[in-house]
């Protein structure tokens, strides 16, 4: 029988736990484990989300295909504010109410996955190591538990007890995913045998641009002879906002029909603007904030150059790989990124895109520079990195990726499938 025919009961049932997942249809969180859910759905597997409650949020709901539960950690509901907007990470790092509400978010969820650790589960899918990947390690019951490492869990909450939390969990899980050999390596690091498989995060290939938006947006942004250029991202000191702004800048005084659109919003979208303002490009930027996933791909092919300038955060935190990237890469457009944490191995210097160091704004300008003016280099670079997005990150090869460890996984925990079995039965 072919793999993507088998039913739920031979590929099993998966409680998949989280901290970041869409709060209602159509939000700004982003949806990636959304996707992750769906696609482990489409293959066979039944997939139940477990996930902070927020305000105006269901606590329960079916969203996109996918059986959601939301736990509740506080009340009233708004003052459930910990997990979502900037994220737990920066939140919990600048805010000392949101780090009082931690214990209340940690405790609810425990208890809220411990409910279901008996509920004939083959497999927990946790979600970054802190919370989720100790909680899972803690759960009643045997049930194995594979964590799946982002990157800022791993490079950012630092400190000693943060430490030994996520040395914890990383021992405890039946098997550690990491997007890139630099999160990888953070990982070793920390837990020396932790069982770690490599596999990234993918972007679906069949998310296209609209040929109509494409020139709709193009004719609305583009000036003379641009070049158009795109940031698409969380606006944020770590992405490197203030170097894209300062490169564009650089990029006015030698090609005045340069124009910016920012795609997203976050903490910093303020100081970035202003930062405009001061360099006199407020005119040369256009500051969109956030779009639906779906025309996305539309922003990206309607730029004439992407710019990733990641750089390491204040708390230590690095890209661990960079999505955004990668659907660039796949809707046509070259790439100019940063060499910070695992972009080095989605980006092939000079083959798939442009590497600089980071917070070196005037090496953005003159990759932007030396791709706008050698039409040459510019289609070989689009060419063989979309070949590159859709051979290495396309979601089928990473899904048949994670299809395979979770069946390993079950397959070598063979008294917790006959617990599974048992509590079917009864």
């Amino acid at each position: 029988m072919h793999q993507g025919d088998r039913s739920h009961e031979e590929k099993g049932r998966i409680l998949l736990i989280t901290s970041v997942f869409p709060r209602w249809a159509g939000d700004s969180i982003p949806a990636f484990v959304l996707h992750f859910a769906q696609r482990l759905k489409r293959i066979g597997w039944d997939v139940d989300v477990l996930a902070p409650h927020a305000p105006e949020a269901a606590t329960s709901e079916w969203l996109d295909g996918v059986r959601v539960d939301r736990f509740r950690y506080l009340w009233p509901a708004s003052q459930e504010t910990v997990c979502y907007g900037e994220g737990p990470r920066v939140k919990l790092r600048s805010n000392r109410t949101e780090l009082a509400k931690l214990p209340a978010l940690l405790a609810a969820e425990w208890l809220a996955a411990a409910r279901r650790a008996h509920r004939g589960y083959d497999l927990v899918s946790s979600h970054w190591i802190l919370p989720q990947g100790l909680i899972a390690g803690l759960l009643p019951g045997g049930v194995p538990n594979v964590v799946t490492v982002h990157g800022g869990d791993v490079f950012g909450l630092r400190g000693r007890p943060l430490t030994a939390a996520k040395r914890f969990a990383l021992r405890r899980a039946a098997a550690v995913t990491c997007n890139s050999s630099v999160t990888e390596r953070a990982v070793h690091e920390i837990a020396p045998n932790a069982r770690t498989t490599r596999i990234p995060m993918g972007v679906d290939p069949s998310d296209t641009p609209d040929p109509e938006h494409v020139a709709a947006l193009r004719g609305r942004y583009r000036a003379g002879d641009g070049p158009l250029l795109a940031f698409v991202g969380r606006v944020a000191d770590e992405k490197g906002i203030t170097d894209f702004v300062v490169a564009v800048a650089r990029l006015a005084q030698r090609l005045p029909d340069v124009r910016a659109l920012i795609v997203g919003d976050g903490p910093d979208r303020a100081a970035a603007e202003q930062l405009a303002l001061d360099l006199g490009i407020a005119d040369h930027t256009y500051f969109v904030g956030w779009v639906e996933p779906a025309r996305v791909p539309s922003y990206l092919a309607a730029a004439d150059v992407f710019v990733a300038p990641s750089r390491r955060g204040a708390d230590g935190w690095i890209e661990g790989q960079g999505l955004s990237i990668i659907e660039a890469m796949m809707a046509g457009v070259p790439v100019v990124a940063t060499a910070c944490g695992g972009i080095v191995e989605t980006i092939d210097d000079g083959d798939t895109g442009l590497l600089v160091p980071e917070r070196a704004p005037e090496l953005i300008a003159a990759a932007v520079d030396r791709l706008v003016e050698d039409d040459l280099l510019r289609t070989s670079i689009v060419e063989k990195a979309q070949r590159s997005a859709r051979d290495r990150f396309s979601s089928n090869a990473t899904t048949h990726a994670f299809d395979e460890l979770f069946r390993d996984v079950i397959a070598r925990r063979p008294s917790s499938r006959s617990r599974v079995s048992a509590a079917r039965r009864a």
